[in-house]
């Protein structure tokens, strides 16, 4: 199955939080509070033209946050809605983050996520992330990561 990941627009938004609210909202009691992409402001984000959405059937059901910097592509967050969970969908949009990075001319993509977070830490590291470093930033335990495009 493939998907055809396109840049999110405002009538995107409700549909943004929703997903996003779905993938963080369970790890707030291991965590003790919000993870980071439940405070983001999506609708300044959709106006940057940092998200990037697919589609399943008509309907918003994963999402992805890039962030230019100096050395590296941010990726900010990754997210698919439970119920598309299992179709490839993340998978898909790590592939489609890795594609604009370069396009974008870097060399690497950096990400973080919540040390509670091991699933993630897992996956990343399966896909050829390696761990950087460990810090605490705004109250939250983050794993930084960063996979070579070259």
């Amino acid at each position: 199955m493939s998907f055809e990941p396109r840049i999110a627009n405002q009538s995107d938004l409700a549909a943004i939080q929703d997903i996003v609210k779905d993938a963080y909202t369970p790890y707030v009691s291991s965590i003790g509070r919000k993870p980071g992409p439940l405070l983001d402001d999506y609708e300044t984000l959709i106006n940057a033209g940092r998200v990037t959405v697919v589609d399943v059937d008509h309907v918003v059901r994963g999402i992805l946050v890039l962030i230019p910097e100096n050395d590296a592509m941010l990726l900010d967050n990754v997210a698919v809605a439970p119920s598309a969970q299992g179709l490839g969908l993340g998978r898909e949009l790590m592939a489609y983050a890795e594609q604009r990075a370069r396009i974008a001319g870097y060399s690497m993509v950096r990400l973080y996520t919540h040390e509670l977070m091991t699933k993630n830490i897992e996956y990343y590291s399966r896909i050829g992330y390696l761990e950087t470093h460990r810090a605490e930033e705004n109250g939250l335990k983050r794993v930084f990561m960063a996979k070579s495009l070259t």
